[in-house]
């Protein structure tokens, strides 16, 4: 069986002619658009576009939008903070191992 793209010969003028009048027509009537400018219409409706699309997500949306953004979305505490409380309150503190890193040997310099 003969491949049925070597049986055809190279495509005829008319074909060519009737496929290059096609594509001016249609560049004719297509507008194609480079130059964007705010709408002076309604100009604040552009600015306040612009001011949302700056915000973080937990100020644009009540609720999150992506499995992910679940993760840290309501970031205030179930306990209030009560630094009497030992249970929920544990401050840094100040021992050998933490000023130098590790302890020094106690014993001769030599």
């Amino acid at each position: 069986m003969a491949d049925r793209s070597s049986d055809r010969g190279p495509p005829d003028a008319l074909q060519n002619r009737f496929h290059s009048e096609r594509a001016n027509k249609e560049r004719q009537w297509q507008l194609v658009f480079t130059k964007y400018t705010v709408n002076p219409l309604q100009p604040d409706e552009f600015l306040n576009l612009l001011h949302r699309a700056v915000l973080v997500p937990r100020k644009k949306y009540s609720e999150p939008q992506t499995e992910s953004q679940e993760i840290g979305w309501n970031t205030t505490p179930l306990v209030p903070l009560d630094r009497t409380d030992r249970r929920f309150y544990f401050p840094r503190r100040i021992t050998e191992i933490t000023i130098h890193g590790y302890p020094a040997p106690r014993g001769e310099k030599s």
